[in-house]
């Protein structure tokens, strides 16, 4: 370990905190809070894990359903598209699952590390793709429902509207309101 030049220690490989801008320490962030780097990499960091405390029940319970599905009679009467969008949907749900779960694994896993901006952006990386992810699996889900129900162009509607949705909702609203200013950055 290196000190850095405040006297706070350094992991390898780690670039140092600063501690002070300007000779003297300025705890007030770009958002106007009054917290250290360190304290607003805390923050962020509890506020995303809690935010993915939301989305998981969502994921766990559609992984639930596709887990039963196959042990259901019905599904004997399942066309080759309808196993095929259910095979898509179940890896989707598996991969979004790892990816929501990834970031408070590794917030265990390194538990005392220090390096809590590098597991911050990396966990933020993993929630967004799992995100983007679990949107598949919620499309891909509806289209396989409606489509047993009903009939595939129904389900190709259907499955296209929700796309549109949790697109708009998820992603294009908020880089709306990050271009006009409205969001952080970071």
């Amino acid at each position: 370990m290196a000190t850095t030049g405040s006297g706070q220690r350094a992991r390898r490989g780690t670039r140092p905190v600063p501690a002070q801008r300007d000779g003297h320490d300025d705890r007030r962030g770009d958002d106007g809070r009054d917290e250290s780097r360190a304290e607003r990499i805390d923050r962020e960091l509890m506020e995303l894990l809690n935010e993915l405390r939301v989305a998981l029940p969502g994921v766990q319970f559609l992984f639930a359903f596709l887990l039963v599905v196959p042990f259901q009679q019905a599904t004997e009467r399942a066309t080759d598209f309808q196993r095929d969008v259910y095979f898509v949907t179940l890896v989707a749900v598996v991969v979004a699952t790892a990816l929501l779960i990834a970031p408070a694994a590794q917030h265990r896993a390194l538990f005392r590390q220090h390096d809590k901006e590098d597991l911050l952006r990396r966990s933020n990386r993993f929630a967004f793709l799992g995100l983007c992810v679990l949107a598949v699996a919620i499309v891909a889900a509806v289209v396989l429902v409606v489509d047993f129900l009903f009939a595939l162009p129904q389900a190709l509607v259907t499955g296209g509207v929700v796309a549109v949705l949790l697109g708009w909702l998820w992603i294009g609203s908020p880089a709306v309101q990050r271009a006009r200013g409205g969001a952080d950055d970071e």
